[in-house]
């Protein structure tokens, strides 16, 4: 345990498909919710209305991935599938990014977001269901770990150029429109280039062995698999608890800049503390991939999950930008380490020549459940006129996640 952890070329490329993504998701809970703020206040759209119509763009997006994620990830399952499929998502998504510059009307402007944010989350599908082909079991925590600490940390970089960009524009003479086309610019062009690495080594190792092939054998197959992981009671009340708590996780991260100025908060103060949650991120996120070797990984997601549970309890209260600030370093303690254990656990418990459709399905559960939290959340803030008691009531969300999540490691006969 005292040798350094080496990765290997695989390992190592396809972590930097994280730092390439990761920009785009940093762009999303950040400058965009504010750029579509100030696009619906132009035309007369009031801030309240404008939280919610973002909250409900954001959660027809994962709606769409949630229906066609599983069954993608079955047909990228097929042998020779995998590569091609990540590729189509990737350049719908870099390019839906890169013509975000181009629409003024705030409507399109949300159609072309929630396009490319729906075709970003595909490709983490396909992203996450390589890592069985990239490296060992007993490796996974740890190449999963760093998978999330160097995205949050190298998504900084192209990050900064774009904030520098739009916060200095008057300085350098741009228009902020102008410095928004620069931005999503650099953006898509950084998401393609660290692509690139992994497109060219990646192997298929793992496959369904299937010569039909359609849609009836797809569905056929995921539905088998669905029976399956109905009948493993581990694997599905680990995938019900991880629906609540990553659905608790996930909304804060997309809510946070749009709560933020619906509390008033100044812009730049918001951008500069989001950063700080991606910088906090790189260190913990490591930390816990080490202290997986030692720690059980049960241990080390009830931690997280504990540790976002009083997150949101410390939500309702905020009022302060010192309060934010508190939130986002507390955020970034956390994020990476429940992300990456989870991916890890997961994948370790299931069948790797399915992980394509497992890890569809656990994409329901994640990233796809979160429009239950950010509906909840935009239902709650507009019925009480109160943003925080909406981040509030995602304490609920934690607290039933930890109860499932231990309930899936005791003993089950089946």
């Amino acid at each position: 345990s005292i040798m350094k952890f080496k990765l290997s070329k695989a390992e190592r490329n396809w972590i930097l498909y994280d730092v390439g993504n990761s920009a785009f998701i940093l762009l999303v809970s950040t400058l965009i919710p504010i750029y579509f703020n100030g696009l619906a206040e132009q035309v007369g759209v009031n801030s309240s209305d404008s939280v919610a119509y973002w909250g409900y763009a954001v959660s027809v997006s994962t709606l769409i991935v949630a229906l066609t994620g599983p069954v993608l990830g079955a047909v990228s399952d097929k042998k020779g599938r995998k590569k091609p499929l990540f590729l189509v998502s990737v350049l719908i998504g870099a390019v839906g990014c890169l013509c975000l510059g181009l629409f003024k009307k705030w409507l399109l402007f949300l159609i072309v977001f929630a396009l490319a944010k729906v075709s970003y989350s595909i490709s983490l599908i396909f992203y996450d269901s390589m890592l069985p082909d990239i490296t060992d079991s007993d490796r996974m925590d740890r190449v999963s770990a760093q998978g999330y600490a160097w995205g949050y940390i190298g998504s900084c970089i192209p990050f900064l150029l774009c904030l520098t960009l739009v916060l200095g524009s008057d300085i350098i003479g741009l228009s902020i429109n102008t410095a928004m086309i620069i931005s999503f610019a650099v953006i898509a062009i950084w998401w393609i280039i660290f692509s690139v690495p992994l497109l060219r080594i990646y192997r298929q190792r793992y496959y369904a062995e299937d010569s039909r092939f359609g849609i009836q054998s797809t569905f056929h197959n995921l539905w088998n698999s669905l029976k399956e992981i109905a009948a493993n009671k581990q694997i599905f009340l680990f995938l019900l608890a991880f629906l609540f708590y990553i659905d608790g996780v996930y909304t804060i991260i997309e809510m946070a800049t749009v709560y933020g100025s619906a509390l008033g908060l100044d812009s730049a103060g918001l951008l500069i503390a989001l950063l700080v949650t991606q910088i906090a991120a790189f260190p913990s996120s490591i930390l816990i991939g080490r202290l997986s070797r030692d720690l059980s990984t049960r241990m080390l997601i009830s931690i997280c999950i504990c540790a976002y549970f009083f997150i949101s309890i410390f939500a309702i209260f905020m009022s302060r930008q010192l309060h934010f600030w508190i939130l986002a370093l507390m955020v970034g303690m956390f994020q990476g380490g429940i992300q990456a254990l989870s991916r890890g656990h997961f994948a370790k418990m299931i069948p790797p020549e399915k992980s394509g459709e497992y890890f569809g399905v656990m994409d329901i559960c994640g990233k796809g459940a979160s429009f239950i939290g950010t509906t909840t959340i935009s239902l709650v803030s507009q019925l009480t006129g109160n943003a925080n008691l909406g981040i509030g009531a995602l304490a609920l969300f934690f607290a039933v996640g930890l109860i499932l999540f231990q309930l899936s490691f005791r003993k089950h006969s089946n």
